[in-house]
């Protein structure tokens, strides 16, 4: 925040967010709930809530937020507007939340800071001046911004596809990307369906390992947290389809190593990490970027933290529903662009992930404007 101050921006306030910046939904013990601007029964996402409901209403142009599971992009696909989250250690998260007290500083993968916005030119504003090395922050490297090329957008190379065959999405979310293929190819864009050949489902329960690990030292233990938490594990554990669950039980991923860390486990998963990592740079070598629904379904109704997400005529197990299509770019770090292509028929919005190269934000961005001068549906909700 101090980079967007020196620069001459203005700060409002603060928006609220889910406990301690997790979580799919605007839900605390300290704040009223975030409601979703287009229909207050639905939640706006998480964890960036507060800011994307915000933007969305029209009460600010732009939000600084964090990603590490989705935050950012979950919410701009929940509430029609455009998030970005930059390839991994391109910002520093300097200020972001503090340790506990006496802990050490834990969180040191797959967290990015990045921001939401109304269109893809004030995201590339915001990163041009949130980028960059940090004296408190030794591990970020100082890599200057990339400079985008001045390809057309009908010399690229796209790949794009509705959904992964492990993960179904919602029938309105299929029928909007597949509106936004046509449009591109109506306007001379060469596009191809594709989905790498990569182990999601090792990704899914990767990130988890890692999560597991980065968060240890910054779980509340107070007699109430861990109940709420437990609670969280026990519905996400055991509601929705069963076979979406033996995808990737969260309890059965996380609980063993939050009680019995090891060193050599989390060296174990940083060397799993580093495999996925390889095989995701591989399989982009031979394209510019990749178009990807960003959860299995568009914004829900308010309830429990944890509760089974309806995909249709199918229960889904919560975290599945909403991270399925995010966390495996957290793990392997690159950068993620979301724009709005279309509503549902009830006018809750939907976005479209577009997954850059590693380190190429500014050529990520600039293609996501360029597609988003044919595709992008950015409205306002009703009385806003």
């Amino acid at each position: 925040m101090s980079r967007l101050r020196a620069a001459g921006a203005i700060l409002l306030g603060k928006t609220n967010v889910g406990d301690l910046a997790g979580g799919y939904q605007g839900l605390n013990d300290v704040f009223p709930r975030v409601n979703n601007p287009w229909n207050l029964n639905y939640t706006p996402g998480g964890t960036s809530s507060g800011g994307a409901a915000a933007i969305a209403a029209g009460l600010s142009p732009l939000d600084l937020c964090s990603d590490f599971g989705g935050s950012i992009r979950q919410p701009a696909h929940f509430c029609g507007i455009y998030g970005l989250k930059p390839t991994d250690r391109r910002v520093p998260t300097t200020g972001h939340i503090p340790e506990v007290p006496g802990a050490p500083r834990g969180l040191r993968q797959m967290l990015t800071v990045g921001g939401l916005a109304r269109s893809v030119e004030d995201l590339n504003l915001c990163l041009q001046l949130i980028a960059g090395a940090d004296q408190a922050q030794p591990e970020i490297p100082p890599v200057p911004l990339d400079r985008p090329t001045s390809q057309s957008l009908q010399t690229r190379r796209i790949a794009w596809a509705e959904e992964w065959s492990a993960y179904p999405v919602a029938t309105e979310i299929k029928s909007a990307l597949q509106s936004m293929a046509t449009k591109l190819t109506q306007a001379g864009i060469s596009l191809e369906k594709y989905v790498p050949d990569f182990d999601f489902p090792a990704a899914w329960q990767t990130y988890y390992k890692l999560a597991a690990y980065n968060l240890i030292y910054a779980q509340s233990l107070t007699t109430s947290d861990v109940w709420k938490n437990l609670a969280f594990l026990f519905r996400d554990g055991t509601q929705g389809d069963r076979n979406f669950r033996k995808l990737g039980s969260i309890p059965g991923i996380g609980l063993p190593i939050s009680l019995n860390p090891t060193l050599k486990g989390y060296f174990e998963t940083l060397t799993e990490r580093d495999r996925l990592v390889t095989e995701m740079d591989e399989a982009l070598t031979q394209w510019d970027a990749w178009l990807y629904p960003v959860a299995m379904t568009p914004a829900f109704t308010h309830r429990e933290r944890g509760a089974a997400v309806q995909v249709d005529n199918c229960s889904v197990p919560y975290s599945i529903a909403l991270g399925a299509y995010v966390v495996p770019f957290n793990l392997t770090g690159h950068p993620v662009v979301v724009i709005p292509i279309g509503q549902t028929k009830g006018g809750l919005p939907i976005g479209m992930q577009i997954v850059g190269k590693r380190w190429r934000d500014m050529e990520l961005l600039a293609l996501a404007q360029k597609i988003d001068r044919i595709v992008g549906q950015l409205q306002r909700p009703p009385g806003y």
